[in-house]
């Protein structure tokens, strides 16, 4: 205490008589173990004996983020039909160790519903490329509204872009119909999609190497002839990526708006979380419960229409979609087609995702199916 009886923080003004100035140190750092990659160019978080847990908290390990809440929920009601998990094929999935949850609904009914013993109702999880859905719902209103025309060259609406895409059409990329030098063979430990996955946060960039963001590598993606003659799909990542850019940049609106209304429109219960790259822009890869992903699915269902009258598609558009569908997958899978940045077989649409995340809704019954595994 000073004579005054204020206490005094000593060691505030305490001065070594061995020193001659402030000591300044150099604290050490490390590069972040989750992010850094280790073993197959993959990061710690994507590693087997991290997997599990990495996915069902990947919404907290990406560099950058947003959340986004409906201020109206959607609501289920349990109307259980059990024979449906008594199907050998949906039982044999809902037994495999990769399992995290299962979700049927029809309507605001719950028809089937479980959940792997370290999973549950209230807990997000990567639904990775089924978020490219959502340009689904977006392309159809702008191109309602006159705003994008499928058959323009992609340099016409960016003409900063590369020349992985400056003369292929915005059709062709919504088609998976590209052919360019991005390449997502992920058994390749080189493929170019890791250098895209650094530039979203979900990994860290090479030693010594500049973070990009999304759009600075979207420029940088080169290309040739980009006539896809395969006579299949040529699924990147990179294609849903431009086609965003498109979209906010013929509307005027930021993607983000645009995510705010679809989750309105789902009237979804938790948190739309979606990564997003350091300058804040949405990346294609968000993260919901099961049931809030069926709470999206139904948009499908409903061909664009969501709570409360609100129409985020395009009904004709999404019936384009499924009628005329665009090249088929690859082998073995060259029963469903790529459309508009969904998969097909002329009935159901919807998407994987990465790990084994499906969704699927089918207009014509009213049904929407979710399967979310590591």
């Amino acid at each position: 205490m000073a004579d005054g009886g204020k206490p005094t923080l000593c060691f505030l003004s305490y001065k070594n008589p061995n020193l001659k100035g402030p000591r300044r140190m150099k604290l050490p750092s490390i590069a972040n173990p989750d992010l850094v990659p280790l073993f197959d160019n993959q990061p710690r978080w994507n590693l087997p004996d991290y997997r599990r847990r990495g996915f069902h908290n990947l919404h907290t390990t990406m560099r950058y983020g947003m959340s986004l809440r409906a201020p109206r929920v959607l609501p289920l009601r349990k109307q259980i039909d059990w024979t449906i998990g008594e199907r050998p094929g949906v039982a044999r999935f809902l037994t495999m160790p990769h399992f995290s949850a299962f979700i049927v609904v029809r309507g605001e009914r719950i028809l089937y519903e479980r959940y792997a013993p370290d999973f549950g109702p209230d807990r997000p999880h990567p639904i990775m490329s089924i978020t490219k859905t959502t340009l689904n719902l977006m392309l159809g209103r702008t191109m309602a509204d006159g705003l994008v025309n499928l058959d323009e060259r992609v340099s016409t609406y960016l003409p900063e872009i590369g020349t992985g895409y400056a003369e292929a059409t915005v059709k062709a990329v919504a088609d998976m119909n590209v052919a360019n030098d991005f390449s997502e063979d992920y058994s390749d430990a080189q493929a170019t999609v890791y250098n895209m996955d650094a530039a979203s946060g979900s990994r860290l960039p090479p030693e010594g190497q500049k973070e990009e963001t999304i759009r600075s590598y979207l420029c940088g993606v080169t290309g040739g002839d980009l006539a896809n003659r395969t006579g299949y799909a040529l699924y990147k990542s990179s294609n849903t990526e431009v086609l965003g850019w498109i979209i906010e940049r013929a509307s005027g609106r930021a993607l983000r708006d645009w995510l705010i209304e679809i989750v309105e429109a789902a009237g979804i219960e938790g948190c739309y979380h979606t990564a997003c790259d350091r300058e804040g822009v949405p990346v294609f890869g968000a993260y919901l419960s099961a049931r809030d992903l069926a709470r999206y699915g139904l948009l499908f269902a409903r061909k664009g229409e969501g709570v409360d009258g609100r129409r985020v598609g395009d009904a004709a558009f999404i019936e384009e979609t499924r009628r005329n569908p665009g090249p088929p997958m690859p082998k073995p899978r060259d029963w469903f087609r790529y459309s508009n940045q969904m998969a097909t077989d002329g009935t159901w649409l919807g998407h994987g995702g990465y790990g084994g995340q499906y969704m699927l809704a089918n207009p014509d019954t009213g049904i929407v199916v979710v399967y979310f595994s590591v």
